[in-house]
């Protein structure tokens, strides 16, 4: 076939270009959109199985310049067998063509799994990971599974290598520079990925082979549907429930109530009203998404409402910080004194209050890396006994040691409660783990606990 009219396939920011092609051929094809400006056809990168698969049943000779990838030939240095679920995992994603996204709670080993099945791919492969200290794991587990180089995006370092670990942000930052280099994407914590910006990761490759993993893929937005599309159906689930003594430890959760003092509930009561009078008066529902956005943007510009807000902060900080907490965490802490504990504040304000008053290491997101990781690691280590957090814990923690989770403070989503018990969850020894959490009698914190809880790990 003569050159000119050869039909080319070259990959461009995130799309693929393609030249050379008849503009009936293409009804066949309906994710191919022409661009006016440079007369030929373009799509989505996503598209490139769907686009490759087409032009051969069509009969189409074709050049691919967009791929810039080869197959491999690893083989792995980890000698664990994989559990039987993790083998059904497997199967069940291989069989959906290698596309899909497994619901594993936390500690069951999904980063095992992703090492199986980037073995089984053979495909040069980019893992995406929510956090720095995140992609540092993955980093220090893929090299000793694969005993290849493994390259890094992310937190100053940028080497592609044909297995690359990277952050969702550095991800998006250089779509361009990787999105036509990998055969195969893992995505940690996918539910993550369906954001307005993160999405564009999924959408921008040509990655025709796709694995999400998530505890909790569930969205207050209610974006997880798109997950599908970026990556693949929902292929295998196990919920803690499933798994707990068996391959992860036994467990127990306590609710603990406490009460304001005198002046907390006449303060409380006080902000309360005020804030809600004010939601009455202009007909505002904060159930509502578009009711809280709408709170937020007049706050900005009356002055009455932003006195609500305030309230309304208020409130919410008077039964966070109740004095009566703080007490309860002292108990807590002398019943466990020997066992490894997590204790989840709201705030960090908080959380530095209580490092200070109970000397217990603090990691929050103004934590230095270096100093996280050396906090980390001595708890990991059982140097320290305890550490205090607020959400920096939340995902991709190792600490197989610690059994005891003591929740001050959070939010209302399932997501994050059932995060914080996976931390002390991972199977160790005899291990039985217990979470507490502690809440303000007669606050919006009860109401909060119980959205929280409303997961199959809590209806024990």
């Amino acid at each position: 076939m003569d050159e000119i009219n050869l039909v080319t396939i070259t990959f461009h920011e995130g799309t693929l270009v393609v030249n050379g092609l008849s503009q009936d051929l293409t009804q066949s094809l309906p994710f191919l959109l022409p661009d006016p400006r440079t007369k030929n056809f373009r799509c989505e990168a996503i598209y490139y199985r769907a686009l490759i698969q087409g032009l051969v049943s069509l009969k189409i000779v074709f050049k691919d310049s967009a791929k810039l990838y080869k197959n491999q030939e690893w083989v792995t240095k980890d000698v664990r067998q994989p559990f039987p679920y993790q083998l059904e995992a497997l199967e069940f994603w291989w069989s959906k063509k290698s596309r899909g996204v497994v619901v594993l709670p936390t500690g069951t080993g999904k980063t095992f799994l992703a090492v199986l099945a980037i073995i089984r791919m053979q495909r040069p492969t980019l893992v995406v990971t929510p956090t720095i200290d995140l992609m540092n794991q993955w980093h220090t587990v893929l090299t000793a599974s694969l005993g290849v180089p493994v390259g890094m995006m992310g937190g100053g370092t940028h080497e592609i290598h044909d297995v690359t670990v990277t952050t969702y942000d550095s991800a998006h930052i250089h779509l361009e520079k990787w999105g036509n280099k990998f055969g195969f994407l893992v995505f940690d914590e996918c539910h993550h990925l369906p954001g307005s910006v993160y999405s564009n990761i999924a959408i921008g490759s040509i990655a025709p082979f796709r694995l999400g993993l998530t505890a909790t893929p569930e969205r207050t937005d209610g974006n997880e549907t798109m997950l599908e599309h970026l990556i693949g159906p929902f292929v295998f689930r196990k919920e803690i429930g499933e798994l707990a003594g068996s391959y992860l430890a036994s467990y127990e959760s306590e609710i603990i109530h406490v009460d304001l003092s005198e002046d907390e509930k006449i303060d409380y009561e006080n902000a309360r009203k005020l804030y809600r009078d004010y939601l009455v008066k202009r007909g505002i529902s904060l159930r509502d998404p578009s009711g809280w956005q709408r709170f937020l943007a007049e706050s900005s510009r009356f002055q009455e409402a932003k006195k609500a807000y305030d309230a309304f902060r208020l409130q919410k900080k008077i039964a966070l910080h109740s004095k009566a907490k703080i007490d309860v965490l002292e108990n807590l802490l002398l019943k466990h004194a020997n066992d490894p504990c997590i204790i989840f504040a709201g705030d960090n304000a908080m959380v530095y209050a209580i490092s200070r008053r109970f000397l217990i290491p603090a990691v929050t997101h103004e934590t230095k890396a270096k100093e996280r990781k050396q906090t980390l690691d001595k708890f990991k280590s059982g140097e320290y006994l305890a550490v205090v957090t607020n959400k920096v814990l939340n995902e991709g923690v190792d600490v197989p040691s610690a059994g005891v989770g003591i929740v001050l403070s959070g939010s209302g989503t399932v997501r994050e409660h059932v995060q914080r018990l996976g931390r002390i969850l991972r199977k160790y020894k005899d291990k039985r783990a217990i979470l507490y959490e502690v809440i303000s009698r007669n606050t919006s914190e009860e109401l909060t606990s119980k959205r929280r809880r409303e997961h199959d790990a809590y209806r024990k």
